[in-house]
């Protein structure tokens, strides 16, 4: 028998409000709604896998098990714009020196430098610099 293997063909985010999600992601990674599909909004696909976003009724309980780490060239200089798309900084994380953000309902990202960075045996990072939390 060949061998085969699963790919990540779609990540979706359980949320209350898919449009409003759907708008902020949108914005964020440059990729339109592209279709509603009952509890579904999809973004456009563009590389990788593609985004939705699903209706459900329980509101989001405690941290992300799972989050993306978003890339910019800029990643201090992406807070303000993402602040003024609703989402907001998460500043309980700026110790460990990544710039954690939240999206309207909560769910927490990283904006990472597009380039290589370092992080330290205990996960630590320091490529915001002093704009840390800014």
């Amino acid at each position: 028998m060949a061998k085969t293997h699963l790919t990540i063909k779609d990540l979706i985010i359980d949320c209350e409000d898919p449009e409003r999600l759907a708008a902020f992601w949108g914005e964020l990674l440059g990729r339109p709604v592209a279709a509603r599909t009952g509890p579904y909004t999809w973004l456009e696909r563009s590389e990788g896998p593609g985004l939705g976003f699903q209706r459900v009724a329980e509101a989001k309980a405690g941290k992300n098990r799972l989050h993306f780490d978003v890339a910019s060239p800029d990643p201090a200089a992406e807070q303000a714009r993402v602040e003024a798309l609703g989402g907001r900084l998460l500043e309980q994380y700026a110790p460990g020196g990544f710039l954690v953000m939240a999206d309207p309902e909560g769910n927490e990202f990283c904006i990472i430098p597009r380039g290589p960075f370092e992080v330290d045996d205990d996960g630590r990072t320091g490529y915001l610099g002093d704009r840390r939390g800014s």
